[in-house]
């Protein structure tokens, strides 16, 4: 295999992709391509690929940036990954909200299936259109978990997600994902490096952030969809994992 270009390769010119390139910080560009098991891209409104580092090649059946630049997902993965693949950008595209650790088989080179955790940003340039999206896809290494405790951690998360506004003991989430409590907590610290109370905490965060950044629902009742005890305690436990109270996260989400 000839190899990859050690710096990541200008998009071909077209407006869509100029827009999003303008719109992204070369520092992180720079810093993504220095992943070793992390797939990173950047698309374009149209779903064409914008960037992409050494890590995203080499799970295609490309051998450079140079022929994946400009190309849709459709040219590159198989029909089945393809698809999915823009069902989540369109989805991305259509709220503007992000998609975050969701857990997918990705075919790596050579046909090889592999476990990853994908999350993907909408991005806006400075006047707040939109012009693309960013996505990242972490490696999760067949000797870090094998499929059966993967097929565990996606029945997890997936509860969990349907189940934010109840109360969720290790039990319920054991049961969730189909082992006891003590593989379970084994499981997702190796997984998410997270324990399972952290993982849920997690997800009532990130689905409240979302909702203060998309909807006008009032703070208390997005701290009960959520799963907060009040609103009190979802403003304490918001502050001190994201730095700042919900009221400014929203002021500055809208801005």
């Amino acid at each position: 295999m000839a190899p990859l270009p050690d710096k990541p390769t200008a998009p071909r010119t077209w407006p869509e992709g100029e827009a999003l390139l303008a719109a992204l910080s070369p520092a992180m560009v720079d810093l993504m391509d220095e992943l070793a098991s992390t797939m990173f891209c950047a698309k374009d409104v149209t779903g064409r690929y914008v960037l992409v580092n050494r890590v995203f090649v080499a799970r295609t059946t490309e051998r450079s940036r140079r022929t994946v630049l400009g190309r849709r997902a459709t040219d590159l993965f198989v029909a089945q990954l393809a698809e999915r693949y823009d069902q989540q950008d369109a989805e991305v595209l259509r709220t503007g909200r992000p998609l975050r650790n969701e857990l997918e088989l990705i075919r790596r080179l050579g046909g090889t299936p592999g476990w990853f955790l994908t999350s993907k940003l909408p991005v806006h340039d400075g006047a707040g259109r939109l012009v693309g999206l960013v996505s990242v896809s972490q490696d999760l290494r067949e000797d870090d978990a094998d499929d059966a405790s993967m097929d565990s951690m996606a029945r997890l998360v997936a509860g969990i997600e349907a189940r934010l506004g109840q109360s969720l003991t290790v039990a319920d989430l054991a049961a969730l994902a189909g082992c006891t409590p003590a593989v379970l907590d084994r499981r997702v610290r190796r997984v998410f490096s997270l324990s399972p109370r952290q993982l849920v905490l997690r997800a009532r965060v990130d689905r409240a952030a979302e909702m203060l950044a998309a909807t006008d629902s009032p703070i208390a009742e997005i701290a009960v969809v959520t799963g907060f005890y009040d609103q009190p305690a979802f403003t304490r436990t918001f502050a001190r994992l994201t730095g700042e109270t919900p009221s400014s996260f929203r002021r500055r989400a809208r801005r």
